[in-house]
């Protein structure tokens, strides 16, 4: 049985680990609104440029451009977003499986695959695996900079174009809500229409705490979405008309650039306000584990205690009746 000093001492150690958790979730929650304004302030705009884009290339047939054409992969990248540290619960994890199941899929089809890492974990694992890198990009992750996405969408750009990639993937997590991120392997280039306009743009960017009502009120609003929009959605988009001036290859070669960069920021985004979420419930977790270990500790202390406050009343009892 374990002494009083001993008991005393677990419980002193519980309390401080349990300081240490309830701060990171304070700064995690912190760091998940400001991760929730950026992507809220950029909704708007890459709604909207997705829109027009995909209903453009969907309704006119003739709308061609080398960055919409399907060909035979043989080169393939894929850029994969993760944190630079860890106690984010799964988060890293489930990105890097995804990714070891892509590469191994190319690479039983003998396709070339090159990573550009988002994040320190990923750069990591890449080394661990030899796998070509496409650049150090870990600042990304604790900073989202859009210029730098802009340059990463450029470089890949370039290269699908010249034949020099056949296929780009992001592969993130979609921030949906506090308490729901769902790990995503989009495909970038050539640019999937079906995809575009299947792909779910719901977000609750309101709360930033994951409780069961949040979960289920998001659940909710996904049923009324489907059950009110989906069916229409693709009719309604195709039956846009659009005047092109000045010219169809001079707006696509406008437009297109700027999509690729703003699905590589969207999904850095997104996988930023998914990395502080994971962390937040991560330490709610372990804030609560540490509650409960506490009051085991307290009531063990009690109790030993108690039996040593007994233990010397006997002692007294019995030398008094010598």
């Amino acid at each position: 049985m374990s002494s009083l000093k001993e008991i005393k001492g677990r419980i002193a150690s519980v309390q401080s680990t349990r300081k240490i958790t309830s701060a990171m979730k304070m700064v995690a929650s912190s760091k998940l609104h400001h991760a929730q304004v950026m992507i809220e302030n950029m909704l708007p705009y890459e709604g909207m440029l997705e829109k027009i884009l995909k209903t453009f290339l969907a309704s006119d047939v003739e709308a061609q451009s080398s960055i919409t054409q399907a060909r035979e992969v043989r080169r393939a990248a894929l850029i994969v977003f993760a944190s630079n540290s860890s106690l984010c619960g799964g988060f890293n994890a489930n990105v890097l499986k995804m990714m070891e199941r892509e590469v191994h899929q190319y690479q039983s089809r003998g396709i070339e695959v090159t990573i550009y890492p988002v994040g320190r974990k990923v750069g990591e694992k890449v080394t661990k695996l030899g796998l070509p890198s496409g650049g150090n990009f870990q600042a990304l992750a604790d900073k989202p900079n859009a210029a730098e996405c802009q340059e990463i969408g450029r470089t890949l750009g370039r290269q699908f174009v010249e034949g020099e990639v056949d296929e780009v993937k992001l592969i993130y997590h979609h921030f949906k809500s506090a308490g729901s991120q769902i790990l995503q392997c989009k495909r970038l280039m050539p640019i999937d229409i079906e995809q575009a306009m299947d792909y779910d743009h719901e977000r609750d960017l309101e709360i930033n705490v994951a409780t069961e009502q949040t979960i289920a009120y998001m659940r909710e609003k996904e049923l009324e979405r489907q059950s009110k929009e989906q069916q229409k959605e693709h009719v309604a988009r195709l039956n846009d008309n659009y005047i092109v001036e000045p010219d169809m290859q001079t707006v696509l070669h406008a437009l297109i650039p700027r999509y690729v960069n703003l699905m590589i920021y969207t999904a850095l985004l997104d996988s930023n306000a998914s990395e502080h979420a994971a962390r937040m419930v991560a330490m709610q977790t372990a804030t609560d584990n540490a509650d409960e270990l506490l009051r085991g500790l307290n009531l063990q202390y009690n109790k030993q205690r108690q039996y040593a406050i007994t233990a010397e009343l006997l002692d007294i009892v019995g030398g008094s009746m010598q």
